[in-house]
């Protein structure tokens, strides 16, 4: 027997939720995953059944609905996921360094994995910790957001990366801090953690990004969905600014703002040329 009674109409509220708040499009076979990620909030907060902590969820406190948001979020990441990205983002941090300063985003940092990987990339290619490159990482859950930002992982998260990438820009633990690595702090400076949920009307940023990764996100989101998100990346990107997808996302139809240079990255539509090998 289920510990709490969860009905469809229960399951039914659950994704017309989470779709209202965070954009995200739960299935017919999620409903034990909702169930289980959900059943340990329902527990502590001491209620009786899935009606009941919907019904305080909809009473409207910002912290039932963090956490609420924050249960239903994938956060599946890993250093240099989709390897084949970051060649190309260093080839156009070659091409810019030296004629401004360069703005970097990675919009569902989870924790951390990815903007750190930008910042490794954005070292290994100009020689510099303190090179004039800013990275915002952003993500709706605050609670991996905080972990992004402490910067420390156990060690087997990392030891599928070279060891001079392990030595020079992370700190191994000793004592009690045994099994455990933190991000160097030259490294944490390149970047800037700041909430954001993608459905907001209004993003709090202004100047533009030479490129923006939004990598496996996108496949949450209804069709609609996405293009709304698309239609606010497009004035956000230089003009030669590039949008790197995940492996398994296609914005063609977005093909009015964005064209497809190769390996799920994007270019705004007015501004492609040339393509890339797929």
């Amino acid at each position: 027997m289920p510990e709490f009674l969860f009905t469809a109409a229960d399951f039914q509220r659950v994704r017309d939720l989470i779709h209202q708040r965070a954009g995200i499009s739960l299935g017919e076979s999620k409903r034990e995953m909702v169930y289980s990620r959900l059943t340990r909030l329902v527990r502590a907060r001491r209620l009786t059944s899935f009606a009941e902590y919907l019904e305080l969820l909809e009473q409207g406190p910002a912290g039932e609905w963090e956490a609420f948001t924050n249960a239903l979020t994938t956060n599946l990441t890993a250093f240099f996921r989709e390897p084949h990205h970051f060649p190309i983002l260093a080839e156009r941090l070659r091409k810019t360094a030296g004629k401004r300063p360069i703005r970097l985003w990675s919009c569902a940092a989870s924790t951390g994995e990815e903007p750190y990987s930008m910042a490794m990339t954005v070292v290994e290619t100009l020689g510099r910790f303190d090179a004039p490159v800013r990275i915002l990482a952003s993500d709706i859950d605050t609670a991996v957001l905080e972990k992004a930002e402490r910067g420390v992982y156990p060690l087997e998260r990392v030891v599928r990366l070279e060891k001079d990438r392990l030595k020079r820009f992370f700190l191994q633990g000793v004592n009690k801090n045994a099994g455990l690595v933190r991000v160097r702090p030259e490294l944490r400076k390149l970047i800037s953690f700041q909430p954001l949920n993608l459905l907001e009307e209004r993003w709090p940023l202004r100047d533009p990004f030479d490129a923006i990764f939004c990598r496996n996100v996108m496949i949450y989101f209804d069709k609609p969905t996405q293009y709304r998100i698309l239609e606010k990346f497009a004035p956000l990107l230089r003009p030669d600014g590039l949008l790197f997808a995940g492996h398994s996302e296609s914005f063609t139809h977005a093909g009015g703002m964005f064209r497809c240079l190769g390996k799920t990255v994007y270019r705004r539509a007015q501004e492609s040329s040339g393509r890339m090998a797929s």
